[in-house]
């Protein structure tokens, strides 16, 4: 299949789309991705956009009628379903990174999860709200619609913990005191502090918050970057009215070995409204 079919293809699959799903396949045994070491999350993630979506378009075929609102680029090949016999011998983690604000989005994005890896529940996840608007700090009511989502999820038994991402000890403490589900863990980018706070080490070890670190940047992937790898994938295409709704990242731990079974990403697009 050339260039020019796959293009043709997916400007007509495109054209009737509203949705766009995408989902990497498992990072640890994909070899394209094996062959490049990534310098960055958002690096990496931009890579398995525009591998996927290529490797999507070469196997498939649009429908002649009855195009559908969602598209779906994932691999049925490189899927990461866990049988019920391992689901106790392995972790499912997950981080969610929020493009836009709205409690929806992460509805939508635990069930794609649940549905990808097979599993009822997922054991963690940590929320990366979207940025506050330019000239405001984060602030508990910025934090409790996402956060009021999460705790009916983790009633509703989809979700066993959930987690925050880069809190300061004071809005840490505020959304413990304010929140029915407690948060278990916090994450912190050593790239803003090289050691934790001990204001906030003090109050985790008090109230049992684990304080984990990571090294992703406060935007995982812009709507720019996301586009630029859509475009790449499919040459002569007009992507500016697609936008980034969220982006999931989970990995699967086998508790025994602490080894990673699967690693991957699921990512969730709009097209702009005219």
């Amino acid at each position: 299949m050339d260039a020019d079919t796959n293009s043709a293809e997916a400007k007509l699959l495109l054209k009737h789309a509203k949705t766009l799903r995408f989902h990497t396949g498992n990072l640890v045994n994909r070899n394209r991705m094996k062959k490049k070491c990534p310098r960055s999350p958002s690096e990496e993630l931009r890579d398995c956009i525009q591998a996927t979506l290529s490797d999507w378009l070469s196997t498939t075929k649009p429908p002649t009628t009855d195009f559908s609102d969602t598209l779906d680029c994932s691999i049925p090949e490189v899927t990461d379903a866990i049988t019920p016999e391992e689901r106790e011998e392995v972790k499912v983690s997950v981080k969610l990174f929020l493009c836009e604000p709205g409690p929806s989005s992460i509805t939508d994005a635990v069930e794609m999860a649940h549905q990808t890896l097979a599993v009822s529940q997922l054991d963690s996840v940590i929320i990366a709200p979207p940025g506050p608007l330019e000239g405001d700090s984060q602030s508990l009511a910025h934090l409790q619609p996402a956060w009021e989502k999460l705790e009916a999820l983790v009633r509703s038994q989809k979700i066993a913990a959930i987690g925050t991402s880069d809190l300061d000890k004071d809005l840490l403490e505020q959304l413990y005191n304010w929140a029915q589900v407690k948060p278990s863990s916090n994450q912190v980018n050593l790239a803003s502090c090289c050691v934790m706070p001990p204001d906030l080490t003090a109050f985790a070890k008090e109230f049992d918050i684990q304080l984990l670190t990571h090294s992703d940047p406060k935007e995982l992937i812009s709507a720019a970057t996301f586009q630029e790898a859509v475009q790449e994938a499919v040459q002569d295409l007009t992507v500016a009215d697609w936008r980034l709704e969220w982006v999931l990242r989970y990995s699967v731990i086998v508790k025994s070995r602490g080894i990673f079974k699967s690693k991957g990403y699921l990512v969730s697009a709009n097209r702009a409204s005219p």
